[in-house]
């Protein structure tokens, strides 16, 4: 347990931010499984596939997943679309 007032204050924080970061990590999980279960459908895959393309952009602008990582989620998403067209 931290002594220093600043350092108690941090903790409280990064309690916060802890769980805010995994009930979103937790909302993109379960986005991308919903849409895998949207296979035999397409059309309701293609648009699905938007808005978890929006939710993957607007976690890397708050910060909680780094860029990298969803432009490669957002790759594979399109990869997966694109195999359901055909």
């Amino acid at each position: 347990m931290p002594n220093i007032r600043s350092a108690k204050k941090r903790m409280r924080s990064d309690a916060k931010k802890k769980l805010t970061n995994q009930t979103a990590l937790s909302e993109l999980r379960t986005l991308d499984q919903k849409l895998r279960k949207l296979a035999p459908e397409p059309a309701k895959a293609q648009e699905f596939a938007r808005r978890v393309i929006s939710r993957y952009d607007r976690a890397v602008s708050h910060g909680i997943i780094p860029k990298g990582r969803a432009d490669r989620k957002k790759s594979r998403i399109g990869q997966f679309l694109g195999k359901l067209k055909k």
